[in-house]
């Protein structure tokens, strides 16, 4: 029973505890940008060459690279938002944010890199890239 305490709103223990949170410093937790999603792709095969769209939303076509080599096919993207809060010169808040997505597919066969064509809108690349012609099979004699 000696370990009970009464409560007195008046002593200065309770008053501290009350005014504690109000003195502290505001924490602002800045929002990060959602990351760079996956890359999502559609591929159709015709006869002649593959058709890629590949959604790649928020991205600058000058940051997106297609790299073709034989039957293999890599597309990927950065992405950079930066934001500066200014006032009188001076730099309140930066926010800075960098990332990147790639895939990289493997066609049932070659493309011919010099026809191959890219255009991207509207945050779809869509790619038309040639089937390379198979050469004809040749037939070895034997000496």
């Amino acid at each position: 029973m000696s370990d009970m305490q009464l409560f007195d709103p008046f002593s200065t223990d309770a008053v501290n505890e009350l005014f504690k949170g109000l003195l502290r410093p505001i924490r602002f937790e800045l929002a990060t940008p959602a990351p760079m999603p996956n890359i999502k792709l559609e591929v159709s095969d015709r006869e002649d060459a593959f058709l890629v769209k590949a959604e790649i939303p928020g991205v600058r076509k000058e940051d997106i690279s297609v790299k073709i080599d034989g039957d293999r096919v890599s597309i990927s993207a950065e992405t950079r938002q930066e934001k500066d809060e200014r006032k009188n010169g001076k730099v309140l808040k930066s926010e800075l944010y960098y990332g990147a997505a790639s895939r990289v597919l493997s066609l049932g066969s070659d493309v011919d890199a010099e026809k191959a064509s890219a255009k991207y809108e509207n945050g779809v690349l869509q790619l038309v890239l040639p089937k390379r012609a198979s050469s004809a099979s040749r037939k070895l004699s034997i000496q």
